[in-house]
């Protein structure tokens, strides 16, 4: 093992990126005939990591992959936070600088051929500080023999390597957003984290198709969610959250580790967050009585604060347009985090307002102006938010009723001032009366009729972070229907639901590509 003396400016970043091009470059060196990968990653704005890993020609694919795999490991130990390195076994090695140290011209005439200048920084110094004679001895002996054997395969290898990459990334994304070429990660990685995608492995299953847990070589968890081929989710959605989760940080959004298409796959991979979406604790028998009130509200919160990155915060100008309570995932320490952006929209910075002829989204959570005339805007995520905040008061489902919808039922305690009776019995008499009204008051204001009248994102974590709200009564929510009495003709909770026929939608029909949620608990 050998390492670059000078230490990386940002080591988590290199470490990071470093992990998904070796990654990467495992699977399509052990596929190669000539057992051979080269690649670059981004680093900085001017730099990048380059990388080389080979294999002896007489191991099989997976024989060459574990090797690999094996040396990876050893990276930490040999050049943790160095800005290059290289790991040496009997049957493979790898190599990494942030400079490149390839070429694909043909070599020179071995009288020719010179030692990199480059070299002497894998010199491993000796506890005095000063270089021995065996390491100068090396570093002539191998790096020359390496470098003449790697660059006679390096025109053929890269071919081999850019005609396989051809195949597993859509030459669209390719030149929409190239950087994404550093969330590749291969099959062969991914079978083997999910042993194959096999049932003891699923998480669940939805109209995209199931999701597997996996647990990759260092010992990262992981969830990958796989595109069936019958999936509403196609390509291009596929294209839409890759491109905007790479570009999204704040630890109230999922986090896209990276993404596959290869062999007819479409894979997304993200962080693994072991307590599911919050539709199945909220709407569970059992597991909502789990969920006391601080939680609920952490989860209303953390909602609100990872919408406002979206909106107004991040560096993209986001509208989700598919936000619910299936669309929210809860990690460890039951932190809410927004998922599937497959339907997401990005607007310009003077951009208030957009509009589409493919409706796509969630009947019960859609804002009547999008699901009407198909115009969408950051006050539509807020309608979603409200139906989502009183969801959450409430442990009901929007879909759970008869002739009414939750925002009419609630808007009609509210104003009849038994708001309180809205609330879920599961949680008892364990709740501070004031942040109660509060949450109920917010979603009210969220789902008005008119886009104008709902508050902001801004708007609405200022009054989570306060004690009382100054904001004016809210008006009849949409969609209102008042063909229900408030104690009447409503379903026992945790019976099967329905949808809300207020929507004038029968529950199976889907136009466009909406959806109708069914968040019943597997």
């Amino acid at each position: 093992m050998y390492y670059n003396v000078n230490n990386a400016t940002e080591p988590v970043l290199l470490n990071r990126q470093l992990g998904n091009l070796v990654r990467t470059l495992s699977s399509s060196a052990a596929s190669s005939p000539l057992k051979f990968a080269i690649g670059s990653i981004n680093y900085t704005d001017f730099v990048d990591i380059h990388s080389m890993l080979q294999c002896t020609r007489d191991l099989a694919e997976n024989s060459c992959f574990s090797c690999l795999q094996d040396i990876i490991r050893l990276i930490p130990q040999c050049c943790n936070g160095k800005q290059g390195g290289r790991v040496i076994s009997m049957s493979c090695n790898l190599r990494f600088e942030i400079y490149p140290f390839f070429s694909l011209s043909l070599p020179p005439p071995p009288s020719q051929a010179m030692s990199p200048p480059s070299t002497t920084t894998l010199l491993q110094p000796s506890p005095e500080g000063k270089r021995s004679t065996s390491h100068v001895a090396l570093i002539v002996v191998i790096p020359v023999a390496v470098a003449l054997v790697a660059a006679t395969l390096m025109v053929c290898g890269c071919f081999v390597w850019r005609k396989g990459k051809e195949k597993r990334v859509d030459i669209a994304l390719e030149e929409e957003d190239k950087g994404m070429e550093s969330l590749l990660i291969g099959l062969d990685t991914l079978k083997v984290a999910t042993r194959n995608f096999s049932d003891e492995n699923k998480l669940g299953e939805g109209g995209f198709g199931p999701v597997y847990k996996g647990k990759l070589l260092d010992g990262h968890e992981i969830a990958v969610k796989r595109l069936s081929s019958s999936s509403g989710q196609g390509l291009k959605e596929l294209k839409t959250e890759v491109i905007f989760l790479a570009k999204l940080l704040h630890r109230n959004l999922v986090r896209l580790l990276g993404f596959c298409l290869e062999k007819k796959e479409k894979l997304l991979v993200y962080e693994y967050l072991p307590n599911g979406s919050l539709d199945k604790i909220l709407f569970d028998k059992s597991g909502r009585f789990s969920l006391e009130w601080e939680g609920r509200y952490k989860i209303i919160v953390g909602i609100a604060r990872g919408l406002l990155y979206l909106h107004e915060d991040s560096q993209l100008r986001i509208i989700h347009r598919d936000l619910k309570a299936s669309n929210i995932l809860l990690d460890e320490s039951m932190n809410p985090k927004i998922s599937d952006f497959g339907l997401a929209r990005l607007f310009g910075e003077s951009q208030t307002q957009g509009n589409t002829n493919r409706i796509a989204g969630t009947y019960g959570y859609m804002a009547p102006e999008y699901a009407k005339n198909g115009k969408f805007s950051t006050k539509s995520d807020v309608y979603s938010y409200g139906v989502l905040i009183l969801e959450i008061v409430t442990g009901r489902k929007n879909s759970s009723f008869h002739t009414i919808n939750l925002a009419s039922y609630a808007w009609q305690h509210w104003m009849n001032r038994t708001a309180l009776e809205l609330l879920d019995p599961a949680l008892g008499n364990q709740w501070p009366k004031y942040e109660v009204l509060k949450c109920i008051h917010i979603g009210l204001l969220c789902v008005q009729e008119a886009a104008a009248d709902r508050p902001s994102m801004s708007d609405i974590v200022t009054m989570l972070s306060s004690y009382s709200i100054t904001s004016p009564e809210p008006s009849k929510p949409a969609f209102f229907s008042s063909r229900e009495s408030l104690g009447s003709d409503l379903e026992e909770r945790g019976n099967t639901s329905q949808s809300d026929k207020s929507n004038s939608v029968p529950l199976q029909q889907s136009i466009n590509e909406v959806t109708i949620s069914e968040l019943d608990p597997r």
